[in-house]
């Protein structure tokens, strides 16, 4: 079987495919009788491959020119799968506890075949359904992103070389367009994407639509969005990007990624994490009320802040006399202006990542694609509650981010609304 160009792989042409790959083959030992081959793409855009046999184990990802979870009527480029092996390749470089190794990538196919997290793994997004706690969760995260994020800007990088890696980047422009109208134009429209949970939701996806004051802060996240080219994001890092386990914390799928603004990945994540806290009264029960639950994860969310923050002022102080060409060192000379310029930047940062966060959490609740912290509570009026707390949430802080001066006043502000 010739794979010299792309087609879409089943479980028998992956077999084929793996022994004519010695990357790949060499992972599995070369036995192939007893392997057990399970597609798992629950996600909107691939086809996923869990690959086990008696001597190893592997991931394959397969991007199909359409996206999965529409039909071929939305095509869309595979040349996305290039870009998140390429950015897993990078940030794994700088972050090798918390992204799985990349063993294979094949453009013509459009395929990565890369480390699989073994059970007892799982989606953290499952997690916080299920109510469970990770007691290394912040620290792995914001180690993660305070890595990725510094090594990628000009706080380390001469201009010279960041360009190069922006231009290079600019060629995963469907992915951003994509973003750019799921996240920061559908939901402010009528579309025929747009969905909520209806009828409970009709009003408030109205007022979304009719909120003038809303559509000016997001515009100016959709310009920071398209024109910024700050460090190389993940670009969807969303709780359903992240693989956990009490001591593990692994970050998968950055298909999306591209040179944009840094406080687009923290706001995704951190978003996502503040739509959890909303849901989980839908998921409370007799013997559970998930009270103690909703505080661990306003914990959460306090500390990945604080210690992004933390380490990443670590790195910046680190590399200050480095490559970089932000801040030049014989400009920024004194502690005195250094500590000047990085309480800005910070401060910057911080209402950035607000501001994409509440964007993120107001498209999951009126726009095309959905959660299923929400989408499992089974009781469409019990739901409607919980997202319309988050909804309003999620309105009030991309109007007023710049009011908050730190993460406890946002995670004071979450437990006023719930």
């Amino acid at each position: 079987m010739s794979f010299d160009e792309f087609k879409p792989l089943n479980e028998k042409s992956l077999i084929e495919y793996i022994k004519a790959t010695p990357a790949l083959s060499s992972r599995l030992g070369d036995k192939y009788d007893d392997l057990v081959i399970k597609e798992v793409g629950d996600g909107n855009l691939n086809f996923v491959f869990i690959v086990i046999g008696s001597t190893g184990s592997l991931v394959i990802k397969q991007a199909l020119p359409y996206i999965r979870c529409i039909g071929e009527s939305w095509p869309m480029t595979k040349e996305r799968a290039y870009f998140e092996a390429t950015t897993l390749r990078k940030h794994g470089a700088l972050s090798p506890d918390h992204v799985p190794e990349v063993y294979h990538f094949d453009r013509t196919m459009a395929l990565i075949g890369m480390r699989y997290l073994e059970p007892p793994h799982i989606i953290l997004r499952k997690g916080l359904v299920a109510g469970i706690q990770y007691p290394f969760l912040a620290e792995h995260m914001a180690d993660y992103m305070a890595k990725t994020l510094f090594f990628t800007s000009l706080l380390y990088h001469d201009t010279t070389e960041h360009k190069r890696a922006v231009t290079e980047f600019c060629g995963n422009v469907e992915l951003c367009r994509l973003t750019e109208q799921v996240v920061f134009s559908d939901p402010y429209r009528v579309s025929t994407f747009n969905r909520w949970t209806s009828p409970y939701l009709d009003d408030d996806a109205k007022a979304v639509r009719e909120d003038s004051a809303l559509k000016l802060e997001i515009a100016e996240l959709k310009s920071m969005f398209c024109e910024r080219a700050q460090a190389l994001i993940h670009g969807d890092l969303h709780t359903g990007s992240v693989m956990v386990t009490q001591d593990s914390t692994q970050v998968i799928d950055p298909e999306f990624s591209f040179y944009g603004p840094m406080g687009f990945d923290i706001g995704a994540y951190l978003g996502n994490l503040i739509l959890a806290f909303f849901a989980q009264d839908g998921h409370a029960t007799e013997g559970n009320d998930r009270k103690e639950y909703k505080q661990w994860i306003l914990r959460t969310i306090e500390q990945t802040w604080n210690m992004f923050n933390k380490r990443f002022i670590a790195l910046w102080d680190q590399n200050k006399d480095g490559p970089g060409e932000a801040f030049l060192a014989d400009i920024y000379n004194n502690t005195e202006v250094m500590q000047l310029v990085q309480e800005k930047y910070m401060r910057n940062l911080f209402h950035d990542s607000l501001g994409f966060g509440a964007a993120k959490m107001i498209r999951r609740i009126v726009g095309v694609a959905h959660v299923e912290d929400f989408e499992s509570i089974k009781d469409d009026k019990q739901r409607a509650v919980c997202e319309r707390k988050a909804l309003e949430f999620g309105k009030m802080l991309l109007k007023e981010r710049r009011k908050f001066k730190c993460i406890g006043e946002v995670v004071s502000a979450i437990q006023q609304q719930s």
